[in-house]
């Protein structure tokens, strides 16, 4: 009898346990050197728990349409293969230079027979070697957890598990081949509330 209430007991202090290490929301405000909400920011926490985490996604798409890409940013996870359908009725020649991934889907209407698969962390600048003005971004991360700023510059990060992190934020208006700027922060698991200030980045 003893042994049974100790199981039970050693069953309930367990559950108690687990559910006090709960994940949480991290709720970011991101803001320019002036004070004023950054669109676009791409925010992003990193930790080693975090990079077992991640997953590729099953099929990512950039597709050209009116001589743009859409959309023209794109955060996704390492490994994850991108499609770049052609909507437009004029023929493009995708490509980057990138370190992150180098690669070139020559002259083409309609969608590449293969995706493209990202396979290393870090910004990839992507192009048109006929219509100059297009200009579009992939940021590839190694973490399940990341998320874009809207209009107010905000940022809700989801379900993140109470640890310690490098907290990621980078911009395309930051120069051309900087990293994604660091900071440390640590999540305790309730609902955190964040305000974070992009610095160094180019006039508009």
């Amino acid at each position: 009898m003893k042994r049974v209430t100790a199981y039970l007991a050693g069953l309930l202090l367990g559950g108690l346990i687990t559910s006090s290490v709960v994940a949480g929301n991290v709720n970011l405000t991101v803001l320019d050197e002036s004070g004023k909400p950054l669109r676009d920011a791409v925010v992003f926490l990193e930790s080693a728990q975090a990079k077992r985490l991640a997953k590729p996604l099953p099929l990512a798409q950039m597709a050209q349409k009116d001589k743009s890409f859409v959309p023209s940013l794109l955060v996704i996870p390492t490994g994850t293969s991108v499609s770049f359908p052609n909507i437009d009725t004029v023929r493009h020649h995708v490509y980057s230079f990138s370190p992150a991934k180098r690669f070139e889907l020559k002259l083409y209407v309609g969608t590449p027979t293969n995706p493209v698969v990202f396979d290393q962390a870090g910004v990839v600048v992507t192009g048109c070697n006929i219509h100059d003005q297009m200009i579009a971004y992939i940021l590839v991360v190694d973490t399940p957890f990341y998320g874009i700023a809207t209009a107010n510059g905000l940022v809700s990060i989801n379900d993140v598990p109470p640890g310690d992190y490098s907290l990621r934020i980078w911009h395309s208006r930051l120069p051309v081949g900087s990293p994604a700027q660091k900071q440390a922060l640590k999540i305790a698991g309730a609902d955190e509330p964040v305000k974070v200030t992009l610095k160094g980045l180019r006039p508009q």
